[in-house]
């Protein structure tokens, strides 16, 4: 068995993942990765992407560019022109990013699930704005970016970004392992929500990035400078920008959880079920 075999096996006990990567001072770790990751000595570099690759299965072939400056510069990478093809059909919304698909389905008045048997309501997850009403018994899909993924998000419709409310929190892991343990965990945690209105009908989506430990840091195009732990929000921002579908929105400085909302009527497509996974630009959602 390989020394990366071994490393592998470990981290998949549940008891000892959990400790390893929540009883841990999450907040001071989280902000030391910020900055470690930033170092743009090739050495240091060259060994904390190496580090990376032998705890997950990083693939670099749709990359854009090979030629990182540093580790930070690698998870936020950019892909080849053409790598996600997007979706054309107008009645469709698609994904907004590369992930797992989590807990997804019907909300049933205000409350959905992070995990079987771990409910939460959309006023916990959104602070009591107006989206709670919005959203009364939509449909919704979590999604789950894992370390060595894409982690830029994209417009899932043409739409409007009207404004992002950035809700300061903890850095919890987002990973199964941790919603299995910790309720309301995503109503804890640091998010940014990110409203959207449809071109094609003027319903709302609603995008709920969620940052989570080593992650916390939310960049969206619309706004100046990233959304972090140095907030203290919430912070209402107003943004009045179009996007086409498919068009970048943003990105996690490492990779973390989208959470979309869409409001009652829309319907989950075929292939997006708890385990699933899905790509920027696949079929996530059917439109009235």
């Amino acid at each position: 068995m390989t020394v990366r075999s071994q490393l592998l096996r470990l981290l998949d006990q549940e008891d000892i993942n959990f400790l390893l990567t929540n009883r841990i001072p999450r907040g001071l770790a989280t902000q030391f990765i910020g900055w470690f990751s930033r170092i743009e000595q090739p050495l240091i570099r060259d060994l904390s992407i190496g580090v990376w690759r032998l705890f997950s299965d990083l693939d670099l072939r749709e990359a854009k560019t090979t030629q990182f400056r540093s580790m930070h510069d690698c998870f936020t990478r950019q892909l080849k022109d053409g790598a996600r093809p997007i979706d054309g059909r107008v009645d469709i919304l698609v994904s907004p990013c590369d992930a797992i698909v989590g807990a997804c389905g019907a909300i049933v008045g205000t409350e959905l699930y992070q995990a079987k048997g771990f409910p939460y309501t959309l006023d916990d997850l959104l602070c009591g704005l107006d989206l709670v009403e919005a959203h009364r018994n939509g449909c919704y899909v979590t999604l789950r970016l894992t370390s060595s993924m894409y982690h830029r998000f994209h417009a899932p419709h043409d739409c409007r970004i009207e404004q992002v409310i950035y809700i300061s929190g903890d850095t919890w892991n987002v990973n199964p392992i941790a919603l299995k343990r910790i309720e309301r965990l995503f109503c804890k945690n640091e998010r940014a929500v990110v409203r959207t209105t449809l071109a094609a009908n003027g319903q709302p989506v609603t995008l709920v990035a969620v940052a989570a430990i080593l992650v916390a840091s939310i960049r969206v195009h619309c706004l100046d400078g990233p959304l972090n732990l140095e907030h203290s929000g919430p912070n209402v921002m107003a943004c009045d920008s179009q996007f086409r579908k498919g068009e970048e929105l943003g990105w996690f400085e490492h990779g973390s959880t989208i959470i979309v909302f869409a409001p009652e009527g829309f319907a989950l497509c075929d292939n997006i079920r708890d385990g699933a996974t899905v790509r920027v630009g696949e079929p996530l959602m059917r439109l009235p």
